[in-house]
């Protein structure tokens, strides 16, 4: 990401512009079924999903560009005395993760090299929960352009080297009654 992105995500946290409190419907209903272990946020905003990660027992690593993002999900971490590792990186840039994380969440962040890497980094059995925005003809909500949405069977690509256990590419209308494109993917690495 550029200096410009960057800036743009450090003011709508600043300004309270992007604050979502819940967590991803995906991970909610997954979660429950893993066993619990470390995990890994990528690109975790304020840390709703890092959140919920840590109240359910994982030790978690949130990254994202967004110091103000980092801030808030560190401050809210504090009052509920979760700990979390926050980290900031820009993700376009190289970062040597950690590979033995049991699960990792990469949600509406949208770089499928860097899907396809972070299978590398799970442990055996390790989990990856992925949700994007897909490219749609329909008129949806989300990023306007192509280089922020998946293309049909890129994200199932992205994550080959996994054994795929749910895999969902769709047009829904959400709970705030807007149409969300989007690709769903559980996986898991073989032990």
């Amino acid at each position: 990401m550029s200096q410009i992105d960057r800036n743009k995500w450090n003011q709508r946290y600043a300004e309270d512009d992007y604050r979502k409190t819940n967590p991803v419907t995906l991970l909610e209903d997954w979660v429950p079924k893993l066993a619990v272990g470390r995990a890994l946020d990528v690109a975790c905003g304020a840390g709703r999903n890092a959140l919920y990660l840590a109240q359910t027992g994982f030790s978690v690593d949130a990254i994202d560009i967004a110091a103000e993002g980092l801030k808030l999900g560190q401050q809210q971490a504090e009052s509920q005395r979760l700990s979390i590792n926050w980290i900031e990186h820009d993700l376009d840039e190289a970062y040597s993760f950690d590979r033995n994380y049991d699960l990792i969440v990469v949600m509406w962040y949208v770089n499928p090299a860097l899907i396809t890497r972070l299978c590398d980094c799970l442990a055996p059995g390790g989990y990856l929960i992925c949700e994007e925005h897909l490219v749609s003809e329909q008129k949806t909500v989300g990023p306007r352009t192509e280089s922020f949405r998946v293309k049909p069977g890129e994200l199932r690509s992205a994550v080959s080297a996994l054994e795929i256990l749910f895999y969902k590419e769709s047009v829904e209308t959400n709970a705030a009654n807007e149409r969300v494109a989007s690709a769903a993917v559980v996986a898991k690495k073989l032990k």
